[in-house]
């Protein structure tokens, strides 16, 4: 393996016990290039043809006020597959908030935790006064990565090959783009969505392959909300209005206290991907879901699938350092609960049905991308450290025959989220792999590892090592060479 080291950025960050600067979540500032990465064991799949994207938070400067894990900048890890052989780079998101904290030397903008008066710029997102940190998500689209921050910011294009930040999207809205915008890979179209504290309080838009704005209509909502993510159909976008959201009471004093308005049901929008046709509302039980897996057509249903908090406001979590209670409960799957379910929404009678798909505590679920907006089988799902924001194994589920496999990463080894990649010239929906990187807690170090995801039981059937430890984070995705090179698969 040979290594290129960067140019050190600026950080100030002192050592402290805070549980997501430490362990698995320490930040990461080195940036590198490697080449032909070391294969610790098994093969790499010559079949495998593509790019891996991972997104990471890694707080550089002594943040203002009490650290919230989604406060801290973003870094893409990109590992590239290619005839058997693997390379892999590094970079932070050079978004605007980045580059003047890296001028300024220190922290400029208080996080999610504080309160909005306490950053010394004004800040961007729904949220208001927030660092757009671009650190939630990334997606392929247009051949180029686009990685996007939850509380809506300016969506930043980067190079999926040097990893270089190109700079905003040049067709970003006022109101921001949410992380979880979707991509259609069989037509190369985004479609995003957004939200704010004014009326009509969310948006859903259309960006074609050649990454032009072809469509955005509002969506009212009846306040301010916090929606995380979307689905889509052949013919349609399921957005929601759950009763998890801001307290209308403090948020006149700019103060933003989530709260469950157990009084309220959850309700979803479905919407014309194209025109301005009818929004249909559809009602269900009252929750919070965080990242749904797939939705399709069915007859004259939608079937939406995602993950179903039993508790979405968990409290206080027994044992957290001061002041991070909440924090602690609303970062655990096993205090929120999830777990993946089914709704069924009917069209013609506007009847909605809903169903659990597996009694176990899951989340951050992906699928064949190819069959993304169309009828599937098969569903990826992690598993959780209870008490914790780390993954501790992958689910495959059969949703035809209600059965599972399942495999578990040795103890003090955590994942990442693990995207499907198809194998060249597969046949089946499952006829592919899935691809992670661990932190592994005992020894130090990361290394990516690939399942068969036709038998994840079986464990990794590939382990390659990576030049240093990553930081933990939240989503990632997967490009074939195809789609990176034409925008679309055929």
């Amino acid at each position: 393996m040979q290594v290129t080291r960067q140019k050190p950025i600026v950080t100030t960050l002192k050592p402290s016990n805070h549980p997501y600067l430490n362990g698995a979540w320490t930040p990461l500032y080195e940036e590198v290039d490697a080449i032909d990465l070391e294969v610790i064991e098994g093969a790499i799949p010559a079949d495998l043809d593509g790019v891996y994207l991972r997104n990471t938070e890694n707080q550089i400067h002594d943040p203002i006020g009490r650290y919230h894990p989604f406060d801290g900048d973003g870094m893409l890890h990109r590992i590239d597959f290619q005839n058997g052989k693997a390379n892999y780079s590094n970079r932070f998101v050079r978004t605007r908030c980045f580059q003047a904290e890296q001028e300024a030397k220190g922290s400029l903008w208080a996080g999610l935790m504080e309160r909005a008066e306490m950053s010394k710029r004004p800040g961007f997102g729904a949220h208001g006064s927030l660092k757009d940190s671009a650190s939630t998500d990334v997606v392929i689209h247009g051949g180029k990565a686009l990685a996007t921050f939850y509380q809506c910011g300016e969506a930043y294009m980067v190079d999926p090959e040097t990893l270089e930040t190109i700079g905003s999207a040049p067709w970003g809205p006022l109101d921001g783009v949410s992380a979880h915008p979707k991509v259609d890979e069989r037509t190369g179209e985004l479609l995003f969505f957004n939200y704010s504290k004014h009326a009509p309080y969310m948006h859903f838009g259309v960006v074609d392959a050649s990454n032009k704005l072809t469509h955005y209509r509002p969506v009212p909502l009846p306040g301010p909300r916090l929606p995380h993510d979307m689905a889509f159909t052949e013919n349609y976008v399921i957005l929601n209005d759950f009763p998890l959201f801001w307290d209308a009471g403090v948020l006149e004093r700019n103060m933003h206290i989530v709260r469950m308005h157990r009084e309220l049901p959850s309700r979803f929008a479905i919407v014309p991907r194209r025109g301005d046709g009818e929004i249909r509302w559809f009602e269900a039980a009252p929750t919070f879901v965080l990242h749904w897996t797939n939705a399709y057509e069915d007859g004259d249903e939608i079937v939406l699938d995602g993950y179903f908090q039993s508790n979405p406001e968990p409290g206080k979590f027994p044992g957290a350092p001061k002041g991070y209670e909440h924090m602690m409960g609303h970062l655990d799957e096993h205090s929120f609960q999830s777990r993946l379910h089914r709704w069924r929404f009917n069209l013609k009678t506007g009847e909605t049905k809903e169903e659990n798909l597996d009694p176990r505590i899951l989340e951050f679920g992906t699928i064949n991308n190819l069959y993304a907006g169309r009828k599937y089988r098969y569903a990826y799902s992690t598993t959780s450290k209870p008490g914790w924001f780390l993954f501790t194994g992958f689910v495959k589920h059969d949703l035809e025959t209600g059965t599972s496999e399942s495999y578990a990463l040795p103890d003090g080894v955590y994942g990442s989220e693990a995207p499907f990649a198809p194998r060249i010239g597969g046949k089946d929906e499952d006829d592919g792999y899935l691809v992670s990187f661990t932190i592994d807690e005992l020894k130090g170090k990361s290394e990516c590892v690939i399942l068969d995801a036709k038998r994840i039981a079986d464990g990794p059937i590939a382990r390659i090592a990576l030049p240093h430890k990553i930081c933990s984070g939240t989503h990632a995705c997967w490009a074939s060479r195809e789609f990176l090179r034409e925008g679309k698969v055929a």
